[in-house]
């Protein structure tokens, strides 16, 4: 039994492999929260915000989407 593999397979592998590695690194710990982002967080997590406006807040700042589904998929 041999192995067939090409070089631009090899260079596929070594320019994709550290971005992917670091892409689904950067999935599982999103940037520290400001102690405020942090406040409304759990705020929206406990059910005071409404959807409608954590969809603004989302907006303005995408790192707590990270957040809470960092959160939700620790549960």
């Amino acid at each position: 039994m041999s192995i067939h593999f090409t070089v631009s397979d090899l260079t596929k592998n070594l320019f994709h492999s550290p971005r992917n590695l670091f892409h689904s690194l950067h999935e599982r710990a999103p940037r520290p929260l400001s102690p405020e982002q942090s406040l409304l967080l759990e705020c929206y997590l406990a059910g005071h915000i409404p959807e409608s406006a954590w969809s603004d807040y989302v907006f303005e700042t995408p790192e707590l989407a990270r957040h809470v589904n960092a959160r939700r998929g620790q549960h």
